[in-house]
């Protein structure tokens, strides 16, 4: 039976960290704070914000939030952000996606401040990450993958990965993550040849494609790591993985649930990187 990665166990060992960042900056002067802009009242949206905005008072990070109404002009949302940047008091953008369809998302992108880009937007922070350069911020979801396999000790050095996705939010930054700590590395997705035999032949598999439990029990390589980033909604509604757990479970050394696992972590990585933009201050 594989050892379950509980993300909690992670999220948690992060928090007695980011206390005590939290408390050295507050000794500064300095009180670090979340700004979440947010268009209309999505309901995953809403849920999101809740988790975020809890998560980060766990640790003594601040939040406020910006509502706007889902019609916002472009333009006023361009004005309304250039605000945020040029708030002290704010240190970290979060911006909810996806964007209404008469807001050009390649436009707003580099709107947001690099600096205080926590999520990755701003193709300068894209950039980085590919780069190797740790002064930026990494997608929050691939940086949590990473924290998760730091603190269970699963060493990446030499390693075959294979990641099953190719998105920039995921797949892309994380193959790029996973290079930097001397992984070697093999991106597939849905239209990959032999996807079955080559996930077989990973020693660690990270599934990102964003369909509901795609990796079977054919794709798990036996004793080896299965990290799902997927979350997804089963044929009876309830949330699932990338993975067929069940079927993976008695394969695979280690494996994280959905839920409870990598998403759990994902949050905190968002706490993590506001104390590491109010740090720059």
């Amino acid at each position: 039976m594989a050892v379950v990665m509980k993300g909690s166990e992670v999220a948690n060992a992060m928090k007695e960290k980011m206390i005590k960042e939290v408390e050295a900056l507050k000794a500064k002067g300095i009180a670090p704070t979340l700004g979440i802009v947010r268009l209309g009242a999505r309901p995953d949206d809403l849920a999101y914000e809740k988790g975020a905005v809890k998560r980060c008072e766990t640790v003594g990070i601040g939040s406020k939030v910006f509502e706007y109404p889902e019609k916002i002009t472009q333009a006023e949302l361009i004005d309304e952000i250039n605000k945020i940047n040029a708030d002290k008091t704010i240190h970290g953008i979060l911006l909810f996606r996806p964007l209404p369809k008469h807001i050009d998302e390649n436009v707003i992108k580099y709107v947001i401040s690099p600096q205080k880009d926590i999520d990755c937007l701003n193709p300068v922070n894209v950039a980085k990450v590919f780069e190797g350069d740790e002064s930026g911020f990494a997608p929050c979801t691939p940086t949590a993958v990473v924290e998760m396999l730091d603190f269970y000790n699963i060493s990446l050095e030499g390693k075959r990965v294979v990641v099953v996705g190719r998105s920039l939010v995921v797949g892309k930054p994380l193959a790029m993550m996973l290079l930097k700590k001397n992984a070697t590395v093999t991106i597939c997705h849905t239209r990959t040849r032999n996807l079955q035999e080559t996930c077989r032949n990973a020693e660690i598999l990270i599934a990102a494609a964003g369909k509901a439990k795609m990796v079977t029990g054919d794709f798990i390589p036996k004793g080896g790591v299965v990290v799902d980033v997927g979350i997804n909604l089963d044929e009876n509604g309830n949330l699932c993985g990338d993975v067929d757990y069940q079927a993976a479970e008695g394969i695979a050394s280690h494996i994280t649930p959905v839920p409870g696992g990598v998403g759990t972590v994902t949050s905190s990585v968002l706490a993590k990187h506001v104390i590491k933009a109010a740090s720059a201050f």
